[in-house]
């Protein structure tokens, strides 16, 4: 007699799921100014360090996981894998494995706590050439070249909604987080603010 296969009921779902549309929208003359990108897979973790631990937790990092500590508004991102600088004595992890989560978090012991937000927060990458004026729309922070360029980051407001946003390159590309309790009003608003550029919405490729 055969065993039954249990399956759960419960399964993985993006933060996007009911809400984002792959595809072209908005204006659809020309090419697309905004370009919209579904990190669903992206490996996130908040690390905070103990008192006194800040040197032991940069050799920690830099001998067993190859990553350096940024200053604060700065991040240390290499291709898809680094961190980026939250408040004194705390950074976001940022991989496109989870499993660099739970190496930090073994590695870590003892030094800093790390909590898995990979679950918790939806991730967006946004790039095109009105990147930058699409996002000024509904930013608390400038975002002229001349203030926030490449390996730069924040904690601010968009739109009234609090995210974490880093400008990866000079094209320039962002990298935008949000919790995920609050994505669908996010995207709300970021789609609305594209429109007018027309933007194309991808998902992001898994590693």
């Amino acid at each position: 007699m055969s065993e039954a296969v249990m399956t759960s009921a419960w399964q993985p779902r993006s933060a996007w799921a009911e809400v984002a549309r792959v595809g072209r929208h908005g204006r659809l003359q020309g090419e697309a100014g905004i370009r919209l990108s579904l990190r669903d897979e992206i490996g996130l973790a908040t690390i905070i360090v103990a008192d006194g631990q800040e040197a032991q937790l940069r050799q920690i990092l830099a001998e067993q996981l190859g990553w350096l500590l940024p200053e604060a508004g700065k991040t240390s991102i290499v291709g898809e894998k680094g961190l980026v600088w939250s408040a004194p004595g705390q950074w976001l992890l940022v991989s496109h494995s989870r499993r660099d989560v739970a190496a930090a978090t073994e590695a870590l012991r003892g030094v800093a706590a790390v909590t898995d937000q990979s679950d918790g927060r939806a991730v967006v990458r946004v790039s095109g050439r009105q990147a930058r004026a699409m996002l000024a729309k509904g930013m608390a922070i400038d975002l002229h070249p001349r203030t926030f360029r490449s390996g730069q980051s924040a904690v601010t407001n968009i739109a009234h909604i609090n995210v974490q946003i880093w400008q990866r390159d000079e094209a320039p590309i962002y990298d935008i987080t949000v919790a995920r309790s609050f994505a669908d009003s996010f995207w709300s608003w970021l789609t609305h603010a594209a429109a007018e550029f027309g933007y194309e919405v991808e998902r992001a490729p898994v590693h």
